[in-house]
């Protein structure tokens, strides 16, 4: 059977120092073909020069340049352009092992039913690495937090069938409502059992930014409004700000009449 062309999406954003980083560790992948689509998002750094250079550098590698829009619109815009049938984003600061592409597709090809295939991580800094405890996937899991980062592998046509990443969602996290209005009416998730995606930790790294406060509620408020349905479903009613209490919480207001 020929391989499919996986097609490897980099949105950037002043992410230039890091950049050759990500590109060696995915042009040292153990499965071909591959596309890179690098694509800077309007970055006021070397990005842009760098980017540029590893183009010439390396056949496999494609810059798309766009005014800054956020990575929500730099993914999409890298997916539009995409040539394979397999994506698989990746932020211009991490990285991969060897041989997760190669694994991650077999999945893909051998069990139709399989959405999103993704692995084991490390979060890692100058101070050194450590593991990334994810919980276990489910859909009631997913509805409380997300457990998949956005470097999993899936189908251009899965993207494409529910609008791609939402472009309105400025307050993080758009990967977890990403995989929600992929996952929510049916597919499966593979996690593979081994390490294969490297989270690099920064001061600027998005998931300390958006956490708590604002950018929380703000999520939620939003999550909602868009997945009513999913949280009715799963949760007995809408996500609350202490997430994991949310089902019983529900649970307990339309027991009390309250809901």
């Amino acid at each position: 059977m020929k391989n499919p062309l996986v097609s490897v999406v980099i949105p950037c954003y002043n992410q230039g120092k890091y950049l050759p980083e990500t590109l060696y560790a995915v042009l040292a992948s153990d499965y071909r073909p591959i596309e890179v689509l690098i694509v800077n998002d309007g970055s006021t750094d070397h990005s842009l020069e760098v980017a540029l250079e590893l183009e010439k550098q390396h056949q496999e590698i494609r810059v798309i340049d766009q005014p800054n829009g956020g990575v929500a619109k730099a993914r999409n815009t890298g997916i539009k352009a995409a040539q394979g049938g397999i994506i698989l984003p990746l932020d211009g600061d991490d990285k991969i092992s060897r041989d997760y592409i190669r694994q991650g597709v077999a999945v893909l090809q051998q069990r139709a039913a399989v959405k999103v295939v993704y692995c084991r991580a490390v979060k890692f800094s100058a101070a050194g690495q450590k593991p990334w405890k994810l919980k276990p996937f489910s859909l009631r899991a997913l509805a409380r937090d997300n457990m998949i980062f956005v470097a999993a592998l899936f189908r251009k046509a899965d993207a494409e069938a529910v609008g791609g990443f939402s472009e309105d969602m400025h307050m993080g996290r758009e990967d977890w409502e990403f995989w929600i209005k992929m996952l929510k009416n049916g597919g499966e998730v593979v996690q593979l059992p081994f390490v294969g995606f490297y989270y690099r930790m920064t001061p600027d790294s998005k998931r300390k930014k958006t956490g708590t406060g604002r950018k929380k509620r703000e999520r939620i408020d939003y999550l909602n409004r868009k997945h009513a349905d999913f949280f009715r479903q799963q949760l007995n009613g809408p996500l609350r700000f202490q997430r994991r209490w949310s089902r019983a919480y529900n649970t307990l207001l339309k027991w009390l009449g309250k809901a």
